[in-house]
């Protein structure tokens, strides 16, 4: 983390680190997205689709909030669901502020309850974020839940929000803002990512194979971009479909390869339009046994580490 530098006299400029938590999902990534204004962060309605941190920065004339998206808390039983909490305990450290995502659609359940020890632990000023509540249908069902969460924690405020449809979106943006201490921009006013494009693309490939599949083949799925050329306009992309078994490979295949065929054009047009340029991608699906349990292969599927 950077050190934090005096604000000029007179400004309260306020800036600081916000982490994103809660169990699976609950829309984590989601908000993300709509608090930053750009889709950074992929979503599907599938657990553990969110396999490392990822940064977000809004900026304001008044305000610098570097948001750090984080896998839902789930329990370890894999050394990629283990580097995943690690990854989550990493963005409790040292945080401004914690955004407690919870499910406002369903009841609270033993997920949610190790969510929230989580929060307890780190310390750190946290808001409640009731998230889904354009699924409850009667919204008198929302003060008995909020009231259950102050009971649990002294959560700073708590914020019904839907994050798919943007409701309650600028009460909880100006609750963050709020409880920021006063500091300077870290960031240029445009910059919105850490991500590098490479990662985008792969996680983009990722989206559409979560969105037609099911069963095991979404958690057995990872994508590494092999080559990445610029020929002035377009940028030629070579990446390779990562599954554990060859019957994974052949669903992702499908007959005649159509679907690995449909998830690069869907790929592609999403890739066109973030990035602003013409894209060509060429996919590949290779069988890599056990890919989850190999350390070596996770280090490189990790930007940050690879």
């Amino acid at each position: 983390m950077r050190p934090r530098k005096k604000p000029s006299p007179g400004k309260q400029h306020r800036s600081g680190f916000v982490s994103i938590l809660g169990r699976p999902n609950t829309g984590k990534s989601t908000l993300l997205n709509a608090l930053v204004g750009v889709k950074l962060a992929i979503v599907a309605n599938k657990p553990q689709t969110t396999r490392t941190t990822i940064q977000g920065v809004w900026t304001t004339d008044h305000a610098q909030v570097v948001f750090i998206d984080t896998p839902g808390i789930h329990s370890g039983d894999s050394k990629i669901n283990r580097r995943m909490m690690d990854s989550i305990r990493q963005a409790l450290d040292h945080r401004d502020l914690l955004l407690f995502v919870i499910d406002a659609s369903r009841e609270p359940g033993a997920e949610d309850a190790r969510a929230l020890e989580l929060v307890k632990q780190a310390g750190a000023p946290a808001i409640a974020v009731f998230n889904k509540i354009d699924l409850v249908k009667d919204k008198r069902a929302l003060l008995p839940l909020m009231d259950r969460y102050r009971q649990l924690h002294g959560f700073t405020d708590l914020v019904p929000v839907s994050a798919r449809k943007g409701d309650g979106l600028d009460t909880l943006r100006n609750a963050i803002i709020e409880r920021l201490p006063p500091g300077p921009a870290y960031f240029p006013k445009d910059h919105l990512t850490d991500q590098p494009e490479r990662f985008l693309v792969s996680e983009i490939i990722r989206e559409k194979i979560l969105a037609v599949t099911r069963d095991e083949v979404p958690h057995a799925v990872a994508v590494t971009v092999d080559e990445w050329k610029e020929e002035g306009r377009l940028t030629r992309v070579a990446a390779t479909i990562h599954v554990e078994r060859p019957g994974q490979r052949a669903i992702l295949l499908g007959e005649r390869g159509e679907r690995l065929k449909s998830i690069g054009t869907k790929a592609r047009l999403e890739c066109e339009a973030l990035l602003g340029r013409r894209f060509f991608l060429g996919l590949f699906v290779r069988v890599s046994k056990d890919w989850r349990e190999s350390d070596a292969f996770l280090r490189d599927l990790d930007w940050r580490t690879a």
